[in-house]
């Protein structure tokens, strides 16, 4: 697959079937992934690849957790949003709620839990970050990410970064035994999607590149 055309093609997957992910085609994914660039070539991403029983018993924390505190998806902004931002974030929901009506699922429900369970998929994957480099790193998670999403999708496997487990970074590190100078990033979904699911014909639009772009000759 070409590279524009895995970009393209890509999307987050919502709902997985429970088959298995072999070890050695994870091991392949992560084997790329490294090539990511990063500041002075720190390299400072840690992966943690939960699976089996540890990733049903991670979901099962999670998901209690969640339904305690009830922290939910946000854009986690600091200052209100410019009505630009927000606007788009309501039409993807919008988009996204036709769909989940037709599996009778409430959107809040589906996305909360599903993100604490990593939407059923039977890999779960954990960027952690070293809390002694600066937050500029996270720069470099972001770009280990977007390399992971686009080499399992282009090696036949589909992916959905999961933003909400940050929220409950304790449960996770209890669970995974992550010491505390490590903290939790962001997690992905991996696996194969469940075909019949009707929330995985949905793709998330994307404005034209003129709107976040300002040329300056």
């Amino acid at each position: 697959m070409e590279l524009i055309q895995a970009i393209k093609g890509r999307k987050s997957i919502r709902a997985f079937n429970s088959n298995s992910v072999p070890r050695e085609k994870i091991e392949e994914i992560l084997n790329i992934v490294i090539n990511a660039p990063s500041a002075i070539n720190l390299q400072p991403w840690e992966f943690i690849v939960v699976m089996g029983e540890e990733k049903a018993r991670l979901s099962r924390k999670l998901i209690k957790a969640y339904r305690e505190k009830q922290i939910s998806c946000s854009p986690g902004n600091v200052k209100p949003l410019a009505d630009t931002f927000s606007k788009r974030g309501v039409e993807s929901f919008e988009l996204m709620n036709p769909y989940l009506e037709q599996m009778g699922q409430d959107f809040n429900r589906f996305i909360n839990e599903g993100s604490c369970n990593f939407y059923g998929a039977p890999v779960a994957v954990i960027l952690c970050l070293d809390n002694a480099f600066s937050k500029a790193r996270l720069v470099d998670i972001g770009i280990a990410l977007g390399y992971f999403t686009l080499v399992a999708y282009d090696l036949g496997f589909n992916t959905c970064p999961i933003g909400l487990i940050n929220a409950y970074e304790d449960e996770i590190k209890e669970v995974l035994d992550i010491p505390e100078n490590k903290d939790v990033v962001i997690g992905i979904a991996l696996g194969y999607p469940d075909q019949k699911s009707p929330i995985n014909n949905f793709k998330s639009p994307r404005e034209g590149f003129e709107n976040f772009v300002r040329w300056v000759e």
